[in-house]
């Protein structure tokens, strides 16, 4: 029998996925004939399931009923040219000139942000094409034919593709183009590109943070996909702390096992692969700042404000700044005046590798 769990990033998890409400959240509201909202941010920790609910939306609007709605969804790429192949899209859906066949694309922005510079160029004739004003002509043509385009971008980052792409959909969105986007991103990415001058409206889009895997649904799934009773489907649901790349690598490691195994004799196994694959990234990715607090909270499960002002010392007065950012990345998690870690044995590589 196949496993049935996952642990490849970015992949989608299969039989042993697990529906979260931020899915539903976008798809209703983008159903509306005239949606409230046509961009979503959704952040969150490596590992947390950011990419899923990105294709998750991706694979209803590519389902028959959406298709005849007039859904049409492009997967765009960030680290290559974004408008470029925006446009190519929209050109295989039959919107486009055949005059732009053939044409490559001549990128020359000097300044980030910009967009300046970007067009298609012919070897034969030299011949100059805007892509934004070619890209607007096909939206229009897709407006009038009662077409919504859905763009997908997975791990957005502050790039010269990134800001031009969104310097022109700013455009779109002001014409009032049927054109929705949903991207995924590192919290501190997401915010590089929101401060961008210009970008008003990549700002002001609405934020959804992922959030932990629900504990009845985990230990089901477990239940379902592992042959276990619900008592230690639940242990191991518990374990997880809701973390989907621990649920799913838990899952894998107990399938895997020849004959039953204790949980406990699968948490080092567990722990190793958080802390090689996963682990390791973010505490790299980590500012000195927030590294500080971090370190200070790893002998407990949780800690009070004022416990955590003490041993802060000098600089407790910025106590709210780096526990806020650290929430918003999904690394602490609080319950009213008490802080704590949000990944399973997070503590423990900190004490282990990182003091």
């Amino acid at each position: 029998m196949q496993n049935p769990f996952t642990t490849t990033f970015s992949k989608n998890p299969g039989e042993s996925y697990i529906h979260t409400e931020q899915i539903n959240i976008i798809l209703e509201n983008f159903m509306y004939e005239i949606p409230s909202e046509s961009v979503y941010k959704i952040t969150g920790v490596r590992g947390s399931g950011k990419t899923v609910i990105l294709a998750k939306i991706e694979e209803e609007l590519r389902k028959e009923e959406n298709i005849k709605k007039g859904w049409i969804v492009f997967d765009v790429s960030p680290a290559r040219d974004m408008l470029g192949q925006i446009a190519a899209m929209l050109c295989k859906e039959g919107f486009g000139k055949s005059a732009l066949k053939g044409k490559s694309v001549n990128v020359s922005a000097s300044v980030l942000g910009t967009g300046g510079g970007i067009g298609f160029s012919s070897d034969k004739d030299n011949q100059f094409f805007d892509i934004g004003v070619e890209i607007d002509e096909m939206l229009k043509s897709a407006q009038k034919k009662k077409k919504r385009i859905f763009i997908g971008i997975d791990e957005v980052s502050k790039t010269t593709e990134m800001i031009q792409f969104a310097s022109e959909y700013g455009k779109w969105l002001r014409a009032n183009y049927p054109v929705y986007l949903v991207c995924t991103g590192l919290y501190e990415n997401i915010m590089e590109v929101s401060n961008v001058k210009n970008l008003t409206f990549f700002r002001r889009a609405t934020t959804i943070k992922t959030q932990p895997l629900n504990t009845v649904l985990m230990a089901e799934m477990y239940k379902k996909q592992l042959n276990i009773d619900l008592k230690e489907a639940k242990e191991m649901a518990k374990t997880t702390k809701g973390y989907a790349y621990a649920f799913q690598e838990l899952g894998s490691l107990c399938f895997r096992q020849t004959k039953k195994t204790p949980l406990k004799k699968l948490l080092p196994d567990l722990k190793a692969e958080l802390f090689s694959y996963s682990y390791e990234k973010i505490w790299e990715e980590l500012t000195t700042a927030d590294k500080f607090l971090l370190l200070l909270l790893t002998e407990k499960k949780e800690y009070k404000r004022e416990d955590v002002l003490k041993l802060m010392g000098e600089k407790a007065g910025n106590y709210s700044m780096y526990r806020d950012r650290l929430l918003k990345r999904g690394i602490l998690e609080s319950r009213q005046a008490y802080i704590s870690f949000a990944l399973p044995f997070f503590a423990e590589y900190i004490n282990e590798y990182c003091k």
